[in-house]
């Protein structure tokens, strides 16, 4: 970073702490907080534009199910394997300490509350679970995952699954896999997760505007604010002049709201502001490239 994009960059975080100092403070993430974890986000630079399966889609088609389940299933792999980052752990401390109200995600990886975040809201639900859309049952992701593997024991051959250039898979002979009926009414199964075309449960929302209205600041971190339901609630802390600072690599929808937007990494931004905020975090290091192992430095 060029010396003068490193003076802006300190510049705009004292601002930041001089404008959260002694306040509570209502956190939003989206996926550039996973990104440290291994987690690509969806819209990042050099990003392909993706057209994502829409819930009409998956609901009306069984062959674009399948499809969907089989790419999952792959994709599952790497949730599983996930760990929080320093960021993760940087918000959880800041809760502990009573700065943060509570956490929003739009992410589905569950990191938030396995690196200690208690009151956290996954507005667009958790990949860890399946629902079935006829009964409302509720899996395990893990335990479905089992029964996959043994229902699709090919998947594993070599050929079977080609890498792509974006490092998307393609499943070559997806017509082989099996997706498992619900085991209690033989419904269709789904993770639980918000689609394109479904509407955010209105009692996660109601939620989430509550943890806005507590706080008096509102934090967005690692979110292009692309869905709506972010916009939403920016606008919902806009209305009550609670101050908005912006943390994300490259522009948001909300940018001209925030009384602060830090174009920088969200997990050493992290780490820095809880450590100029009090809060002292123990952690493994995990995606902030400096300080001791098993620390995290300001």
């Amino acid at each position: 970073m060029p010396p003068s994009d490193e003076h802006s960059t300190a510049a705009d975080l004292d601002r930041v702490v001089e404008l959260l100092a002694g306040k509570r403070i209502a956190v939003l993430s989206g996926a550039g907080l996973s990104t440290d974890s291994g987690i690509p986000d969806y819209r990042g630079e050099g990003r392909v534009v993706r057209k994502p399966m829409t819930f009409q889609e998956f609901r009306s088609d069984p062959a674009k199910r399948q499809r969907y389940w089989a790419g999952s299933h792959l994709g599952w792999r790497t949730f599983a394997a996930a760990v929080p980052n320093d960021g993760h752990r940087a918000l959880a401390e800041l809760e502990r300490e009573g700065i943060v109200t509570g956490v929003i995600t739009q992410n589905v990886d569950g990191l938030h509350l396995r690196s200690g975040s208690r009151r956290v809201v996954e507005i667009h639900g958790s990949m860890d679970r399946a629902v079935c859309l006829t009964c409302g049952q509720v899996f395990s992701r893990s335990d479905l995952a089992a029964t996959l593997d043994r229902a699709n024991p090919w998947i594993d051959e070599p050929g079977s699954v080609q890498l792509q250039p974006d490092g998307d898979v393609e499943i070559t002979d997806v017509e082989r896999f099996v997706v498992p009926d619900c085991s209690v009414c033989g419904g269709v199964l789904k993770p639980d997760v918000v689609f394109f075309g479904e509407f955010v449960p209105a009692e996660k929302f109601r939620e989430s505007v509550s943890i806005v209205a507590d706080a008096d600041a509102l934090l967005v971190v690692g979110s292009s604010l692309t869905v709506n339901s972010g916009v939403r609630l920016v606008d919902h802390a806009v209305r009550r002049k609670h101050p908005v600072v912006i943390v994300n690599r490259g522009t948001t929808r909300s940018d001209r709201r925030a009384a602060v937007k830090l174009d920088a990494g969200t997990t050493e931004t992290l780490v820095a502001l809880a450590s100029r905020l009090g809060a002292v975090v123990a952690g493994t290091g995990t995606g902030t490239g400096t300080g001791e192992p098993g620390m995290i430095v300001g």
